[in-house]
């Protein structure tokens, strides 16, 4: 491709909207443009190392045996009404209705149009497993998109989808497809991490992310320092952390009014308590309680307790409670049935052993002895010198009643979870894929079924793999860069070699056009920069797209039949015959 031939709209200001890296040298470097928010435009740069990376991730999926399709984006409302993904996916699924009246979505993900493709044409064991996959345009109702690709509203995605009669189909193919990942982000260039992960609203019962490092990223990685654990935030677990309750109260309960003060760094400031000497209590609601417990207790509510400085995890808690307390569900509500029941903001722990319709799981930070500032179960009101024992009473003792668990988000410093004396540690990053054992939510629901040899009828076993087409690209520029701008990793920059003629005319002229075509002719595809410019401005634009080698071409090298021949990341170039270039280039790539 000829530079004059396509469109490379390079710029030098950083755009005022652009807070990451990659956001703001993809806009640069002239490979997207925004159109509105959430949705952008792919340039022809863009476009090309988009293409590269979908081809690595085809590649591998046809190595493994899926076969691919491509489903529509259109989907009948129905299909996901009879999941129950209409709820849960909320405001983030676009749905419009057409001319007719009839609801349509626009598909964030295809889980329900794969299932109920397969119910038509698969009905016994001897067709199964299949794999089937496709890359294509998802959309997501996001409420504020942000950071150029990484959270938008129209976005590339590989997803796929296994079927199987058993668990142990299930787990082949499962591996099959985790190894397939490994290869994709290794072939792609993309340093990652794999983390057990929650399935979010995808469910399933069991899912692996694999992970790359961004600073600005949105999901939290907790690892561990020997480097035997990583996990999701959501996912992670913390090693064996000691709990008694003990200890004798630090002085008599002390009720402080605290009106109009919205949260607990408001509150702790106010009382002069540090947030890790006070209890934090969060009410969660049922949504299907479950038989009546021995002890008597019908829990129409948990109670979870975290000290003060700590986040509960609602994947931990609701673990925790279908466990112990055989909870099937929980919500964190704010409405005036709960407000009716509980004092909002200003909960104590005390109040969940007075309720009968309530259990308490307690995490082991908070279940301690010493001095603490908590809830005084009254609207404006906290009090100093809450003592577990004091104030709960013997029922903190039943475990039919309250239970200690480990119900927070892990922390940097935090035991591992293999109690082998590692320490955990925190990073950020970018989800770039996502592995799912669905089983058979979504056969259940559809009523997608299959014959066994002795013609008994079970529901379809089901897995999930999906990958963000666009955020390999994310995950390229956000490890790849410099003061100068990108670095792309040769598998998917958008070209392999930039020729830039020091002055594109003469002999010059000649000598960059025929290796252009030698270059092409040999596979390896090349961008002529043959624009009239200066040598200093063409360089600066082939650094900032990053393309991994650039060869210069100027009257001085010609008469000696030499070339300059630049990799990205060199300091300096080095002179090559022009006879030896294109099996230099070959063996550099």
């Amino acid at each position: 491709m000829r530079w004059s031939q396509t469109l490379i709209p390079t710029q030098k200001e950083t755009p005022a909207d652009a807070q990451i890296i990659s956001h703001q040298l993809m806009v640069r470097a002239g490979l997207i443009r925004q159109l509105t928010a959430g949705a952008y435009d792919f340039l022809p740069l863009g476009l090309r190392s988009l293409q590269k990376a979908s081809a690595i991730v085809r590649q591998e999926m046809n190595a493994i045996g899926a076969a691919e399709v491509l489903l529509p984006a259109l989907q009948p409302l129905e299909l996901w009404q009879k999941t129950g993904r209409d709820v849960s996916y909320g405001e983030n699924l676009f749905k419009l209705k057409d001319r007719h009246g009839r609801m349509i979505v626009l598909g964030p993900t295809h889980e329900e149009v794969i299932t109920e493709l397969v119910s038509a044409y698969i009905n016994s064991y001897k067709q199964l497993p299949l794999s089937l996959y496709q890359i294509q345009t998802k959309f997501r109702d996001e409420f504020r998109p942000r950071f150029g690709l990484l959270r938008v509203r129209e976005f590339m995605m590989k997803d796929a989808y296994s079927f199987h009669a058993d668990l142990d189909s299930l787990n082949r193919t499962y591996d099959d497809y985790y190894r397939a990942y490994e290869r994709i982000f290794t072939r792609c260039g993309i340093p990652y991490v794999i983390v057990e992960a929650e399935s979010g609203p995808i469910g399933g019962s069991a899912s692996h992310e694999f992970m790359a490092a961004c600073s600005a990223g949105e999901d939290l990685l907790v690892t561990s320092d020997k480097g035997n654990y990583a996990a999701n935030v959501e996912k992670a677990e913390t090693g064996r952390r000691e709990s008694t309750f003990g200890g004798d109260p630090t002085g008599p309960l002390e009720k402080v009014h605290t009106p109009h003060l919205p949260g607990i760094e408001d509150v702790g400031k106010f009382m002069k308590v540090k947030p890790k000497n006070m209890l934090k209590t969060l009410v969660f609601r049922t949504t299907n309680a479950g038989p009546t417990l021995e002890s008597g207790v019908n829990p129409r509510w948990v109670v979870a307790v975290v000290r003060g400085d700590h986040d509960v995890n609602e994947s931990k808690l609701s673990r925790a409670a279908a466990e112990h307390f055989q909870v099937r569900g929980i919500e964190l509500v704010d409405d005036e049935q709960v407000r009716a029941k509980w004092p909002i903001g200003f909960v104590g722990p005390d109040a969940a052993i007075k309720a009968l319709d309530a259990v308490m799981l307690v995490d082991p930070d908070a279940a301690q002895g010493g001095f603490w500032a908590a809830g005084a179960n009254e609207i404006d009101y906290h009090v100093k010198h809450f003592n577990w024992f004091r104030e709960c009473g013997q029922p903190l003792a039943d475990p039919k009643k309250v239970v200690v668990a480990d119900i927070r988000n892990a922390i940097e410093g935090d035991p591992s979870p293999k109690n082998d004396g590692g320490t955990l540690r925190t990073s950020r990053g970018i989800e770039i894929g996502h592995v799912f054992k669905l089983g058979t939510k979504y056969s259940d629901a559809l009523g997608a079924q299959f014959l066994d040899d002795q013609g008994n009828q079970h529901p379809l076993i089901m897995g999930c793999y999906g990958i963000g087409v666009g955020r390999i690209l994310i995950a390229a520029v956000e490890n790849g860069h410099d003061e100068r701008g990108i670095i792309w990793p040769a598998a998917i920059a958008p070209f392999s070699v930039v020729i830039t003629p020091i002055k594109y005319d003469g002999e010059v002229k000649s000598a960059a056009d025929r290796l252009y075509e030698q270059l092409n002719a040999a596979g390896i595809d090349t961008l002529l920069d043959d624009r009239d410019a200066r040598p200093g401005f063409k360089f600066a634009d082939a650094d900032l797209i990053g393309i991994p080698i650039r060869i210069n071409i100027g009257d001085r090298g010609l008469k000696e039949g030499k070339v300059e021949l630049k990799k990205r990341t060199a300091a300096e170039a080095e002179l090559v015959s022009i006879e030896q270039i294109v099996d230099k280039v070959r063996e550099m790539i």
